[in-house]
């Protein structure tokens, strides 16, 4: 029986922690204007209309009103339409 604890890489091993990445309004919900739509690396899903893109490619709306998510050309769209 073991009286040390293992001093091995693997006891120190540490994951970072996550980035809240994702969808953070639905399509169908209402936002304001400078609230977060999506937070990703890479622009996965694209600007629409009343939507602009932060330096780190996170959306956001620049409008009030009601998300829409869409497709156009097999690119994933996502843009704010108010009524």
């Amino acid at each position: 029986m073991a009286h040390k604890k293992a001093g091995g890489k693997a006891s120190q091993h540490v994951s970072p922690a996550g980035k809240r990445l994702g969808v953070k309004i639905s399509h169908g919900q209402k936002v304001g204007s400078g609230m977060i739509l999506v937070r990703q690396r890479g622009t996965v899903i694209k600007a629409g209309d009343g939507v602009k893109v932060g330096r780190d490619h996170t959306l956001y709306a620049v409008l009030s009103g009601t998300v829409k998510f869409s497709q156009k050309l097999g690119k994933k769209l996502v843009s704010v339409v108010t009524k």
